[in-house]
């Protein structure tokens, strides 16, 4: 068959940016982890790529958007497509399959976050596939699929502030209940060691963003203009309300808090990307700094031990933003955006009522069918490391590695010569 290759050009590359959020990912949680730790917290994003590409090929994309059957097509999808064997000559299918393929990569990835510096790493590549095949293929199936009960509703989601973002986020609220809370979790100081990479890791994520949600429409046309431009003003707005936010409670603006308030706007504008106008994107992103600013505190008030924030930025970021689309949604024209109208541009209320019975049923599934795959590891072979891994650190316990090679420093301070004037060395390089 022919094919357009601009929009062909288009997708790849799309795809190939959404295929970068995950290493970027994995900076973001690196940096934001404990330096005996980083390593660990990594590789949980990269054995994600490993799984869940080999997952989604030889299923996943089938049990996703394959034809159902019965009763049962509105829940989850066929095997008509295992192995992608049937759409090999279909470029356009093809392409979409690779192109969602990254989608499911990162959305386990997300996870992960949750439960640094306390999951076994063996417990975790367990917990992937199977959270995959019982959670992230199914709900996937409702919100994306022709077939699917959340799509037939006409629940918008252009990019996944349910399927990827409550989902993850429920996900990981769940696992923290499975795991507990890290050592000295609310008495001792678990800081970011590694800002920089932390920077560097949202750097990627908002680079990357670009192909999630400007290539979710599969052509470069005015759609993806719109939702490239919806992503770019909703997260420099939660940015700039995520620091004011933190200048009002703590007198100071952090570089953990701007990357965290640009993530949180990304998450936010992701199922809204085509539905809004700028001015509404930037309300959008407005409102979701300040909100997700508050909800990463949550955990200190209510004891759930969310590492790295997931739920706070994810889960919270991804309801405000599918929510608000009932609110701000505005049909800008014929072909373009999503085609319908918010509460505040005169639009029904049933929009509203749909999104949010799609943000609730998402959750709560998410929630419990997660709270039950992580009970299950944890009673066949634990979930948690013991607590003398913990306190020596992921990285050597169960990689036999360390991201810094803190022994060798040790020694060449010991063996350099003390400089002219008697001074000691720097010990600035052991902080």
């Amino acid at each position: 068959m022919e094919i357009d290759s601009g929009n062909t050009a288009w997708v790849l590359t799309c795809a190939a940016l959404v295929m970068l959020m995950t290493p970027g990912l994995a900076f973001f949680y690196g940096g934001m982890s404990r330096a005996k730790s980083v390593l660990n917290m990594m590789l949980m994003s990269f054995s994600s790529i490993a799984i869940v590409s080999v997952l989604w090929v030889v299923v996943g994309y089938s049990l996703t958007f394959g034809s159902g059957s019965g009763p049962l097509s509105p829940v989850i999808g066929g095997l008509d497509t295992v192995g992608l064997t049937s759409i090999l000559s279909d470029s356009d299918g093809l392409l979409f399959a690779g192109f969602q393929m990254m989608f499911a990569i990162i959305t386990v990835a997300l996870i992960s976050g949750a439960i640094a510096d306390r999951a076994k790493f063996g417990a975790w590549l367990l917990f992937v596939p199977i959270w995959a095949l019982l959670v992230y293929f199914p709900v996937a199936h409702w919100v994306w699929s022709a077939d699917g009960w959340i799509f037939n509703l006409g629940v918008i989601d252009f990019a996944g502030g349910t399927a990827v973002h409550i989902n993850a986020g429920a996900a990981a609220l769940a696992l923290t209940f499975v795991l507990g809370r890290r050592k000295g979790f609310g008495s001792e100081s678990m800081r970011p060691h590694n800002l920089p990479f932390v920077l560097l890791g949202a750097a990627l994520l908002w680079f990357g963003w670009f192909g999630f949600n400007a290539g979710s429409g599969l052509a470069a046309d005015n759609t993806a203009v719109l939702a490239f431009v919806n992503t770019q003003v909703c997260t420099a707005a939660a940015t700039a309300a995520w620091m004011l936010v933190e200048r009002i409670r703590y007198g100071k603006v952090t570089a953990l808090g701007f990357a965290s308030g640009a993530i949180a706007g990304l998450v936010a504008v992701t199922p809204a990307a085509a539905a809004l106008s700028p001015i509404g994107s930037i309300a959008l992103g407005l409102i979701t700094g300040a909100v997700c600013a508050y909800a990463i505190s949550w955990k200190f008030k209510f004891k759930y031990d969310d590492a790295l924030d997931v739920v706070g930025v994810h889960l919270v970021g991804g309801i405000i933003g599918s929510l608000m689309i009932g609110f701000l949604a505005v049909n800008i024209a014929d072909g373009v955006g999503n085609g319908v109208d918010g509460l505040l541009y005169g639009g029904s209320v049933m929009v509203l009522v749909w999104q949010a019975l799609a943000v609730l049923a998402v959750l709560v599934y998410s929630f419990v069918v997660s709270f039950a795959i992580g009970k299950v590891i944890d009673l066949i072979m634990g979930f948690r490391i013991p607590e003398h891994v913990e306190t020596n650190g992921l990285d050597a316990e169960l990689h036999s590695e360390s991201a810094y090679a803190f022994d060798e420093l040790d020694e060449e301070e010991l063996s350099s010569p003390t400089p002219p004037g008697g001074e000691e060395p720097s010990k600035q390089v052991r902080v």
